[in-house]
Order: C-alpha cells, then sequence, then structure tokens
C-alpha cells in the first residue's frame, strides 16, 4: 500500500471513529468500488461522505467527485470532509454547496 493510501485510510478510519463517538449513527469505511464508488464512509441516512486527506485542497474537484458519488448512491445530500493539516481529525472541514446547506438546515 502506498503512503498517500495509507494516509487516506487513516483519516477515513479516523473520521468514522469520530462520527461514531459524536453522532448516534455507526459509520464504517465502505469498499472502493472504482468508477461506481458511492463514498468513503456509510451510516448516516441520505448522505455521501467523500473524504481527502491530500496537500493541497481542491475543493471543485472534490465536490465534483462528491456530487458523482452522491448520484451513484443515490442520496439526498453529499459534502467533502477535507483534512485540515496538522490538526485534530475533529478539526477537518465539511464542504458542501450553498443550496444543500439552505436545504438542510430547512428540512422538517
Amino acid at each position: 500500500m502506498t503512503k498517500n493510501k495509507q494516509r487516506g485510510t487513516a483519516f477515513e478510519t479516523a473520521v468514522a471513529r469520530f462520527l461514531q463517538e459524536k453522532t448516534k449513527y455507526w459509520v464504517e469505511r465502505r469498499a472502493l468500488a472504482g468508477s461506481l464508488d458511492k463514498g468513503d464512509l456509510i451510516g448516516i441516512p441520505d448522505w455521501c461522505l467523500e473524504l481527502k486527506d491530500h496537500k493541497s485542497i481542491n475543493l471543485a474537484g472534490f465536490m465534483d467527485e462528491a456530487a458523482k458519488e452522491s448520484e451513484n448512491a443515490g442520496t439526498k445530500w453529499h459534502a467533502a470532509i477535507v483534512k485540515r493539516r496538522n490538526r485534530n481529525v475533529k478539526d477537518a472541514y465539511v464542504v458542501m454547496p450553498l443550496w444543500m446547506w439552505a436545504e438542510f438546515i430547512e428540512r422538517d
């Protein structure tokens, strides 16, 4: 396994553990599915989560990937969870389009 793959796997595991501890959901890493990928984590209904631990942040690319994987998974919402360099997993960024955030906060 490459160093980048190891780093990504470690970040995905850390985020899954954090969400398990801080939410009511049992969150797990999802198996890779190539071009039909459905996000990196499972366990939160209606969400597709794409996790990124990259040296440089490419929000547009990350969001395009999250949107495509959300389409594959058939979820209502999607977000990219992006590692913040040299910080704890709890300080990662959660990125989503503004229209989606507005829809999310107005739900019943």
